[in-house]
């Protein structure tokens, strides 16, 4: 863990300056993730850049929170980024909020975080739940060094054409996968990497059904058709030769 010689913050520090994009994490499953500090800045908020207004707008209300919402989805990113970067030069302060987890990861927000550091504004990212690194840090795979390739595309060919240019990899593989998809994904996965390498199937992290499948890529997929489907899927690969029960 990073250690600093610098006085700590005091909460609310953060919440002074204006003209700011906070990027703030909200909770994969269970609510108690949120943050008191992503609370605050959901508070203080002039404008919630949300990948789901529906959602953002239950969580919100759920805290009693009132705070502009405004949809920002990969369709519309394009258009809406450079608007919402004036604005944050004009002094508001916006927040950049997914559906659940971290945005910009996997989710909408590249764009506008681009479009802030051309102009030089301020961006503040607060640290919270992410579906990758809570898989990973829970698989029993190393840990000390790791690729993250999010979705794969779901063609079956340009899937096992990344297999096969990543099964070389000498730390673990992280990838999302949907409940769609996820059986024929560990097929493909073993065509290219066969039966013996080592994974972990995480499902519905942090929620009341929170599943790990680990072990072989074979005992993982009997292991998957015995249980549910349901849910979105991390799944992380050991690097080649990983044995997780060696001794």
């Amino acid at each position: 863990m990073p250690s600093s010689s610098s006085p700590a913050v005091k909460p609310g520090d953060d919440l002074k300056p204006s003209g700011a994009l906070f990027i703030v994490p909200t909770p994969i499953g269970n609510l108690d993730d949120l943050s008191t500090r992503a609370i605050e800045v959901l508070k203080s908020s002039d404008l919630l850049a949300c990948e789901d207004t529906r959602l953002t707008g239950k969580l919100i209300a759920l805290l009693g929170i009132k705070v502009q919402t405004i949809s920002y989805r990969e369709n519309n990113e394009r258009k809406l980024a450079g608007r919402l970067s004036d604005e944050i030069n004009a002094g508001k302060r916006i927040a950049l909020v997914s559906a659940a987890g971290f945005p910009n990861i996997s989710d909408p927000g590249f764009r506008l975080v681009r479009e802030c550091r051309r102009k030089g504004l301020s961006v503040v990212p607060l640290p919270g739940p992410n579906a990758a690194i809570t898989a990973l840090a829970a698989s029993g795979m190393p840990t000390d060094k790791f690729l993250y390739l999010g979705f794969l595309p779901p063609k079956k060919a340009a899937r096992r054409k990344a297999y096969k240019k990543w099964k070389s990899f000498s730390g673990s593989i992280v990838l999302y996968e949907s409940k769609h998809r996820i059986e024929v994904a560990l097929e493909d996965l073993q065509e290219v990497v066969g039966a013996k390498r080592n994974i972990c199937l995480a499902r519905e992290l942090t929620k009341l059904h929170e599943t790990f499948y680990f072990g072989t890529l074979e005992d993982v997929r009997r292991q998957l058709a015995a249980g549910s489907k349901k849910g979105e899927f991390v799944l992380v690969v050991a690097p080649e030769g990983y044995e997780l029960h060696e001794s």
